[in-house]
């Protein structure tokens, strides 16, 4: 096993997406992107391989260059085969997206950053998704207890 320790400053002139990457990135989601960086600094290296092509990291490049930054860190992955390379492209991306939450806990953390005064809007959820996290949960509904079963008419004969 092969483990790159080395974080190096790149310049993003040197840094080329790669041309076959099937992620997608919208201007809203680069807009999250630039102000987790400006909340949280940088805090993921993007992965490049031996020549500066991007294999991770595609959205924090774009977030970059709107910040103005001329340098982002870097981890070169120079051992991996091209089809390695190509693969990590889609696994990067997917393996995250495979993973689930734990609603209870992630309500009570936002809760409790939202008790004090920490503006959620970095974190990356829409206003319409913090409102549904943050709704309390009605029990009652959760069993079934207080909804009314609807009764369908009896036949006429």
């Amino acid at each position: 096993m092969h483990l790159p320790t080395q974080i190096e400053l790149r310049s993003l002139r040197a840094l080329l997406p790669y041309a076959r990457n099937s992620r997608t990135h919208s201007a809203e989601q680069i807009a999250q992107v630039a102000a987790s960086i400006k909340e949280f600094g940088w805090t993921n290296p993007i992965l490049v391989d031996g020549e500066g092509t991007v294999i991770a990291g595609h959205a924090r490049l774009l977030a970059a260059r709107q910040l103005g930054m001329e340098e982002v860190p870097v981890i070169v992955l120079a051992h991996l085969t091209p089809a390695q390379r190509r693969a990590l492209v889609i696994a990067d991306n997917k393996l995250a997206m495979n993973a689930g939450w734990d609603e209870a806990m992630l309500r009570a953390e936002m809760a409790s950053l939202e008790e004090v005064g920490f503006d959620l809007s970095v974190v990356g959820f829409s206003d319409e998704d913090l409102r549904a996290l943050m709704a309390v949960p009605d029990p009652a509904a959760a069993d079934g207890a207080g909804v009314e079963e609807e009764v369908p008419e009896a036949p006429a004969q």
